[in-house]
This record gives C-alpha cells, structure tokens and sequence, in this order.
C-alpha cells in the first residue's frame, strides 16, 4: 500500500483557482499549498493542448519542491470562434490584463452573434504527479457546457464567470452559489475523478 500525501502542491499561483480545488479536494484530508508558498516561479505554457500545458506545470512544481504536485489548465472554448480563447483563455486580451478585458475582447469578437450560436464550454484538466521523475502521471478532465451571454453579470466566481450561461440554473456562472458551482463545474467534475483514482492508489 502507498502513503497517502499530507501535502500537495498546486503548481499554480491564481488565488481563486487555489480556493476552488482546496475546497474540492478537503474530502481527501490532505494539505495543499500554492507553488508561491514554496518560492516556485510559474513557468512558461508553451504546451498545444491543455494535457501538454498541465503537465509542464505539473513536472516543473515537483522537480522544484520533491513533492507531489497537481497542476490544472483551463480555459474557455467558444465554438464559433473554433474554440477560442481555450488555451490563452488567462491571456486572451494580453499577458496582465485583467478579467474584465478579457471578457471585453471575448463579447467585442461576438457582437454580431446571436445568442443562440454562442455555445460553449469551460474545460479542465488536471495532472498529479507523485514525484518529478512520475512516469504515469493521473490526468482527469472536465467539460461545463453553456453559453455566451451578451452582457456580464454577477458578482461570485472569476475569469469568465460573468459571461457563461448556464441553461440549468438560468443564470450566469457568477451568480451561482460556490457550493452549486463546486458541485456542477469543469473543476469539479475533473476533482470528482482525481479523488477516485486517489483513493484507488493510496487506499
């Protein structure tokens, strides 16, 4: 049987994004600490996909900190926009612009489009690897489909919360509650498969 890890580290410095997997994964009992508490600097996405994108952060965190790391790359697909931002979803307006720019650029590239071809999808996928040299890395992913809005709204979540439909709750993602988001999202659906397969390697 292996030991179970009493800390992970998330190869990521996004503030919310560490909120959102730290509260996905309490079930687990394990600690998980951003890659800033351990002085590690982001590295460079110069991945195709988001597999190749969570992988270098992944194998980066854990040559750096020698121990077990976690890694999420997400993003935004709009299908008209033949799944733009997708993967420069963070950086989709420019390296440090905010997240009301992007969400500016993204409605802006849409304008003429009506609202009932602007489906699309937030995507996730997460890597655990044990140790650097990790060899079979645990790779889990999430799809969340809905819809671009035509004006941001709400005031909970971050990125592109404000603009994505979500047709079950008639509301955008920002004005859903982050117990319902941490129940239906990419994430949480990419950390309800990364926990089994936790439990099935440390039980």
């Amino acid at each position: 049987m292996m030991k179970r890890p009493q800390k992970i580290v998330l190869a990521s410095n996004n503030s919310s994004k560490y909120k959102e997997l730290q509260d996905l994964l309490s079930p687990f009992n394990c600690a998980v600490y951003p890659q800033s508490t351990f002085n590690i600097e982001s590295i460079d996405e110069t991945g195709l996909t988001f597999v190749e994108n969570a992988l270098l952060k992944a194998r980066h965190a854990a040559v750096e900190s020698q121990m077990p790391t976690l890694a999420d790359d997400s993003g935004l697909c709009v299908d008209i926009l033949q799944g733009a931002p997708g993967l420069y979803s963070a950086r989709y307006a420019g390296k440090h612009a905010s997240s009301e720019s992007h969400i500016h650029k993204l409605l802006k590239s849409l304008h003429k489009v009506p609202y009932e071809k602007r489906q699309a999808h937030f995507h996730c996928t997460l890597v655990y690897l044990e140790h650097a040299q990790d060899p079979d890395p645990i790779i889990c992913q999430g799809r969340w489909a809905g819809y671009i809005s035509l004006t941001p709204t709400g005031s909970k979540g971050f990125g592109y919360d404000p603009i994505f439909f979500v047709p079950e709750y008639a509301c955008v993602a920002a004005e859903l509650s982050f117990k319902v988001k941490n129940t239906i999202s990419h994430r949480a659906q990419a950390i309800s498969q990364l926990k089994h397969l936790l439990y099935c390697l440390y039980k």
